[in-house]
């Protein structure tokens, strides 16, 4: 397949720049495969799409603030935190690159500087800090690192102060993600708890979403794309439940695209294998599930791999149609935008 096959037409006022007043107020698109038929609704309705003693899985990463500017000289540098790849050495994105050398000394903060050890394509960088606690330091000065497709003014703290709370889900516990999980944005407490007492069992595993998911598709041909790399967790308590769940005929929902990559990257021999390891899953039409029945999602950009994932899951055809249907129904797109659940 051609990546231009994953293209759409979407208009600007529909890619969503602040989240709704509560989480659960989004909508919620519902797709069914062997129908193709396409409800509306909301998701504080969510709950009802799940049976109990169905298996929900969440992915429970924790977003890095790790969106900051920095001074190179006199030239205002912004900074995205990848990784730290030893105590003390990041690798960071920077726009625009081209002023940031090998050798540089960087500004961010009184006490809060680096000196630039690597260089790399795409505006990589290795940022070496010597006496700063560097998450200490992000925590303080940091930003949450929203796509670029979401508009902030440099130095609103308003806005700061809000997008640290709503780009995390609530369920969030292990740092490591410089992007959200954002199918996991619409859950508030309330549907964990209603989810709970109805009997539906929760599992989380947790991939640390990297620079793989927002990776733009430069290929013309779908299998020329390369993925990069992202790390993944899944607990042996996790993976007997998802194997226990699946032997015994009841499905497994992922929430989101990021729990789909793990569940999948993990299956081997006929099950879930438990552990930590890097995938570079890449999912897109003609790829066969083995762990995941249903999948709760958000809307994505055209030509994405997550475009080609969703589409793998549902069929290319029916999840064109179900975006065409969004645009005309005026549903919100992507990050702090509304929600679909494949059934």
């Amino acid at each position: 397949m051609l990546v231009s096959e994953f293209d759409y037409d979407l208009p600007t006022e529909l890619i969503a720049q602040r989240p709704l007043p509560r989480r659960d107020d989004s909508r919620l698109m519902v797709v069914e495969r062997k129908t193709g038929k396409i409800d509306h609704g909301r998701f504080k309705d969510f709950a009802e799409h799940i049976h109990p003693d169905y298996l929900l899985v969440l992915n429970d990463t924790k977003v890095i603030p790790a969106r900051v500017w920095g001074k190179s000289g006199e030239a205002n540098i912004e900074f995205l935190f990848v990784k730290e790849l030893e105590p003390g050495l990041w690798e960071v994105l920077c726009r625009p690159a081209r002023r940031i050398r090998q050798g540089d000394s960087l500004h961010f903060a009184p006490g809060f500087e680096a000196r630039v050890e690597g260089t790399g394509e795409e505006g990589k960088r290795l940022l070496r800090f010597r006496g700063s606690d560097v998450r200490a330091e992000l925590g303080k000065f940091g930003c949450a690192p929203l796509p670029p497709y979401i508009k902030r003014t440099r130095g609103d703290r308003s806005s700061r102060l809000e997008d640290l709370v709503r780009y995390q889900t609530v369920f969030a516990r292990k740092e490591g993600a410089v992007a959200a999980p954002t199918a996991g944005l619409h859950f508030t407490k309330e549907t964990l708890t209603r989810l709970k007492s109805k009997g539906v069992k929760i599992r989380r595993v947790t991939l640390d979403v990297g620079l793989a998911t927002f990776q733009p598709v430069r290929a013309e041909i779908v299998l020329e794309h390369k993925m990069l790399e992202e790390w993944y967790s899944i607990t042996p308590v996790v993976a007997r439940a998802v194997n226990a769940t699946r032997s015994e005929g009841r499905p497994v929902t992922a929430v989101g695209t990021t729990v789909v990559r793990t569940l999948e990257s993990a299956w081997k021999d006929g099950k879930v294998r438990s552990g930590r390891r890097a995938s570079s899953l890449f999912i897109y039409p003609g790829f066969e599930f083995h762990a995941v029945d249903r999948l709760l999602t958000n809307f994505h950009l055209p030509k994405s791999t997550l475009l080609m994932l969703v589409s793998a899951f549902a069929g290319y055809d029916l999840i064109m149609e179900a975006y065409r249907v969004a645009v005309k129904e005026r549903y919100r797109f992507f990050s702090y935008g509304d929600c679909m659940l494949i059934l």
